[in-house]
């Protein structure tokens, strides 16, 4: 006996629409039936579906009677899972038959025609939505879809572009759906207009807006492109240039956005009220400072008689709840009360300090290092589990593990625990990168023949934090081999200890230099002394052996030290000599990152003196580096200057294989490397210099496409300096100067560098190159 039907075309509705049309139509067209016991239920009908599925959903079970009522509960309640089109429910005998047709499932999801999105980041949303490969099929969820890839669009300027949905059937009940979108052409900017101003200009507030008409790099920026989120934050950098020029009740009324019938040209109208221009008449300090008033008032960053400044205000307010969350205080809260007196045209604000409850932390989570151990994470951190919240020590934390030059990324944040009002969770997460350099390489040359060069430094071996470095070069001119080990932590204390060892043998070809040659064998250790957070001391004791060798071609100043050091008075012959070396230095290092510094300093002083052995000389060095993010942390202004000075004593000369060089990436860019100084030899090359002075700075952009990544940036520069020889005047109208462009980029295999160079004021002795790269440099 057929007891209930029921068939609905469900894609087009909704759940709860569907559940009151099974009511409707089992109430008014199901056959009576005669309630009897349930001594069994089948299931036909399903090909994907588990029985079990249906089932669980169907609220009869073997055992119950089943009655009108019942029926009506079971159709709606299988309708309402969405698997199924059609549920019928018939009964043969005591036997219960559930008929249902199954709605078919997304069987591929096709993009075609999408050159404006990765498709992999279209299939993840499409997913968020409910549409992806398996899933059930619903029509409304894949209308959906498709607006919200018209929406993308929109975003992107792209207001042409046109979306087609096709659903084809494919074999087991399955379907195949295929966006094809037609992206048209970009809507293009074609005028910004700004109404109601009469304080500053329209080019000058439209240069506050990072929305533009077409230009010379818009096609890099896409600054010309219009959405809705740009012009949000336009509207917020116009509100901001008023507040910080005293505007304090500057309005932006309304703005409009048209576009031209075939969907080309976007116009811009910005309706602003400016307001009148205030003072700060006074400000005053109140609420609970917890004594500190003296610490906070400096903190404040406008004074009476100043014209108001939004960002100053701003600034005010988080300064001091940073130096209260110096003190356990993570959520304080200052809140500004103006009182403005239109008349006079001024304003006294009033801050309220209140510092909430004394916060302490209760873990220090770290994240993402899979490689590098716990403890080398651990140790760089400042801020210790069950101790007070300290703001300053937490980002201390995230600089010095930056600064390790083993993490991409760096990030912290401080959530609270739930439940408790007094405690966070310090959790770190860090991204790790390849620590290890290899670099392999082969030549040949009618001077070296055949040559292999290598190198292989692993910063972070075994994830121990210890360096190890091994570098082996067989060119005739140049060889090489040296060992290196550094452990940063030789005692818990973080006194760092260095090893190396070394044989180097320089040789350059008798065609350009002349003959002579150089074989240095030493060997040193060096310790480093932590004596605050940001400084450290090094020293160290080395040995090394030289000896040179010359002929009749050699370089006179070759010649000479042979003279000075060997037994030779003709200067033809060899040298030998022997030096333990004493190094002291002191390092500063505040800079956010090691790798990629966006913000701080780097400075470090360190002088050689041996008095011991054949040779009395020192070398003297200074660096300073200073970093600044401007333009929203954008762009970064990178500045370094370098002093270097090397004198003998004792009655002895300075030895010249102890030389500065100058000339190349690294140094003053444009000009050969090591080219710089005076032609000292009958090739006119330069033998380098006793003295040195760099200067380089650079603005270093990020490159296109590549968002915020640090790693790959561009960046423009000016270079100075030149070296002196020994005994010679440093003199500042004798440096040689670049300017140019150039690509750095932190890759898998160490940093690199290519730039392209102008040299500004070479004379014609000095030797240019504009192509220039480098691997390993870092500034």
């Amino acid at each position: 006996m057929k007891l209930h039907t029921a068939y609905f075309p469900l894609p087009s509705f909704s759940r709860s629409l569907v559940a009151a049309a099974v009511f409707a139509l089992c109430s008014s067209q199901a056959q009576a039936v005669e309630p009897f016991v349930v001594k069994d239920i089948r299931v036909e009908g399903i090909q994907r579906t588990e029985a079990g599925t249906v089932f669980g959903y169907l609220p009869v079970h073997v055992g119950d009677t089943f009655n009108d009522d019942k029926a009506v509960t079971a159709i709606k309640a299988l309708y309402a899972t969405g698997f199924f089109k059609d549920v019928r429910i018939e009964s043969e005998g005591n036997v219960l038959v559930v008929q249902v047709e199954e709605r078919p499932a997304i069987a591929s999801i096709e993009f075609i025609g999408t050159k404006e999105f990765d498709k992999d980041q279209l299939n993840k949303a499409m997913k968020e939505i409910g549409v992806s490969e398996s899933r059930i099929f619903d029509k409304s969820l894949v209308d959906r879809g498709e607006q919200e890839l018209k929406r993308q669009y929109l975003t992107r300027g792209l207001y042409g572009a046109k979306v087609t949905t096709t659903v084809t059937p494919v074999e087991r009940n399955r379907v195949a759906i295929t966006f094809n979108v037609d992206e048209g052409e970009v809507s293009r900017i074609k005028l910004i207009t700004i109404v109601g101003n009469k304080a500053f200009s329209d080019s000058a507030l439209r240069s506050e807006l990072k929305l533009t008409t077409p230009g010379w790099f818009t096609w890099y920026t896409k600054a010309d492109q219009y959405s809705k989120q740009k012009l949000s934050v336009d509207v917020d950098a116009l509100r901001s240039f008023y507040l910080d020029r005293g505007y304090l009740e500057m309005q932006v009324d309304s703005s409009q956005v048209s576009i031209t019938p075939d969907k080309k040209d976007i116009y811009i109208t910005i309706n602003i009220n400016e307001g009148e221009k205030y003072t700060v008449s006074g400000v005053k300090l109140e609420g609970d400072t917890l004594g500190l008033e003296d610490q906070i008032k400096p903190l404040i960053q406008f004074k009476a008689g100043e014209i108001y400044s939004g960002s100053k205000l701003t600034e005010t307010s988080k300064k001091i709840s940073e130096r209260l969350g110096n003190f356990g205080y993570a959520f304080a809260n200052i809140n500004t009360i103006p009182a403005v007196d239109r008349e006079k045209r001024e304003v006294a604000f009033t801050l309220l300090v209140d510092p909430g409850k004394r916060v302490y932390v209760r873990k220090v989570n770290i994240s993402g290092n899979t490689g590098t151990r716990d403890e080398v994470v651990r140790r760089e951190f400042r801020q210790f589990e069950d101790s007070w919240y300290d703001g300053a020590k937490i980002k201390l934390s995230r600089d010095r593990v930056d600064r390790l030059g083993y993490f991409k990324e760096v990030n912290i944040d401080t959530p609270e625990v739930p439940g408790v009002v007094d405690q966070v969770d310090v959790n770190m997460s860090v991204v790790e990168k390849p620590t290890g350099n290899i670099m392999l390489g082969a030549g040949f040359s009618q001077q070296d023949k055949v040559s292999l060069t290598g190198s292989i430094t692993q910063a972070n071996v075994f994830g121990s934090g210890n360096t190890i470095g091994v570098e082996v070069n067989t060119s005739s001119t140049n060889r090489t081999i040296a060992v290196s080990q550094t452990t940063p932590y030789f005692t818990d204390d973080g006194i760092s200890r260095t090893y190396d060892a070394y044989l180097r043998t320089t040789q350059p070809s008798v065609y350009t230099t002349g003959y002579y040659k150089v074989r240095t064998t030493g060997a040193d250790v060096r310790f480093g002394v932590p004596f605050s957070e940001l400084d450290t001391i090094f020293f160290g004791l080395g040995i090394e052996n030289t000896a040179v060798y010359t002929d009749s071609t050699s370089p006179n100043l070759y010649q000479q030290y042979v003279t000075s050091f060997g037994n030779s008075p003709s200067g033809i012959g060899s040298a030998n000599t022997t030096s333990f070396p004493l190094t002291a230095a002191w390092q500063r290092d505040s800079r956010d990152s090691s790798m990629v510094p966006t913000e701080g300093r780097f400075q470090r002083a360190n002088i050689e003196v041996s008095g011991v052995g054949n040779l009395r000389y020192y070398r003297a060095t200074y660096q300073h580096q200073y970093f600044q993010p401007l333009f929203s942390k954008a762009v970064t202004l990178a500045l370094n200057g370098e002093l270097d000075y090397g004198r003998g004593f004792g009655g002895q000369p300075y030895p010249i294989f102890k030389n500065f060089y100058a000339g190349g990436i690294g140094s003053v860019r444009g000009y050969e490397p090591s080219s710089l100084g005076d032609k000292v030899d009958q090739y006119g090359n330069s033998m380098g210099g006793a003295s040195r002075v760099l200067m380089n700075a650079e603005f270093q952009f990020p490159f296109p496409g590549s968002g915020q990544d640090r790693t790959l940036r561009w960046f423009t520069f000016v270079d100075g300096g030149n070296v002196f020889a020994d005994q010679a005047q440093i003199k500042l109208n004798g440096l040689r100067y670049g300017a140019g462009i150039g690509i750095s980029w932190l890759s898998p295999i160490g940093p690199i560098k290519l730039s392209y160079g102008k040299p500004l004021n070479a004379t014609s002795t000095d030797k240019v190159q504009n192509f220039q790269f480098q691997l390993g440099t870092g500034f």
